[in-house]
Formats: structure tokens, C-alpha cells, sequence
């Protein structure tokens, strides 16, 4: 299975994290920069089964990002092959 992470310390926006989606997927030049051609990339461009991850993501971006999370959850149950996750950014106890 093909797995891929999106570090969301490097994401501010979503010009940001299509950037970063468009590097690492090697998306064609012709990808729309939106939440519909991200699907139909997950469903018709990308090689399946495919793992999408998030890691490293703050309280505030759950907020920011909430239509791209809700995609994604879309996809995973409706594709078979496909499943995506995504975990907050960890914080390191100073009293140790």
C-alpha cells in the first residue's frame, strides 16, 4: 500500500497543502486546486490502495480544514481502497 503525510506544521492554507499534495501525489499540471478534483484525483488518478495521513495538526487547523477532513472521511468510506487518518500535533511535558 502506498502511504503518503501531509506534515501540517508546513500547511497555513490550502494553497499550501495542495502544494504540498500536488508534490508528493506528482499530480499533473492540469489539478484544480479544489476539494473536487482532490477527489476524483483519490479516485481516478491515484494509484490504488493508497494511505493519506496527516500528521502534526493543531486544534485550530481541525477548524480551518474541516470541508478537507470531511472529504477525505467521505472517500475512506466510500473507496475500498483508499483510507486516510490524521493525528494532533504532540506537545512534549517541560517537567521532565
Amino acid at each position: 500500500m502506498n502511504t503518503v503525510y501531509i506534515d501540517f506544521i508546513e500547511i497555513g492554507d490550502m494553497e499550501d497543502f495542495f502544494d504540498q499534495l500536488k508534490e508528493k501525489l506528482k499530480l499533473p499540471e492540469t489539478f484544480g486546486d479544489n476539494l473536487d478534483a482532490l477527489y476524483d484525483s483519490i479516485t481516478g488518478f491515484v494509484e490504488l490502495p493508497f494511505h493519506l495521513e496527516f500528521v502534526n495538526m493543531s486544534v485550530e487547523q481541525l477548524d480551518n480544514f474541516e470541508d478537507l477532513l470531511t472529504t477525505l472521511e467521505d472517500a475512506d468510506e466510500e473507496l475500498e481502497d483508499f483510507s486516510f487518518a490524521y493525528y494532533l500535533e504532540q506537545y512534549e511535558d517541560g517537567d521532565e
